[in-house]
């Protein structure tokens, strides 16, 4: 013991400091260590746990992005098939104009070529009423004397009908 007191260590104080330390790290660990132990348990299973509800909120807006790009090909698609029927339709009903515009025309054009072939008849009929009256005056003035009107008519209706020049239609 010698040495240790050549040391300036005296045995009493070595054990009571001792002493007092195991008691002091007794303390430290009831009071100190076991809480703050517990404090840093308790904070890593929090962020344990946010860790777990952050990979949930990502697999959550990963499958809400999933479901907005469906909704929006699908609204998409929708848009593009109601452009096309709406385009169908136009067609259809440009189709159906031009078809009754056709119609039209041509039922016109029966319609005028019948009124021409009326007026053309009407035409000959007062062209051979006038000849057949030139023809009468003419006759009256040749023969200085008055003939029977409707005979020489008829006669007259007859020559030109038979005539392959002023024939109808």
């Amino acid at each position: 013991m010698e040495g240790l007191a050549g040391l300036g260590i005296s045995l009493p104080t070595l054990i009571a400091q001792v002493v007092n330390f195991v008691i002091f790290f007794g303390l430290l660990y009831l009071f100190a260590y076991k809480p703050i132990l517990k404090m840093l348990d308790e904070r890593s299973k929090r962020v344990k746990e946010s860790m777990e509800q952050t990979e949930h909120i990502k697999e959550q807006v990963a499958h809400a992005e999933e479901e907005t790009k469906k909704r929006i090909e699908a609204a998409s698609k929708e848009g593009h098939e109601i452009v096309a029927q709406a385009v169908r339709t136009g067609e259809e009903v440009r189709q159906r104009a031009q078809q009754e515009a056709k119609g039209e025309g041509e039922a016109l054009i029966a319609r005028a070529r019948v009124e021409i072939q009326h007026e053309r008849d009407d035409a000959i009929d007062e062209l051979r009423k006038e000849f057949a009256d030139l023809t009468i005056l003419a006759a009256e003035k040749v023969i200085s004397r008055s003939l029977d009107k409707e005979a020489h008519r008829q006669l007259i209706d007859k020559v030109l009908s038979e005539s392959p020049t002023l024939k109808k239609g």
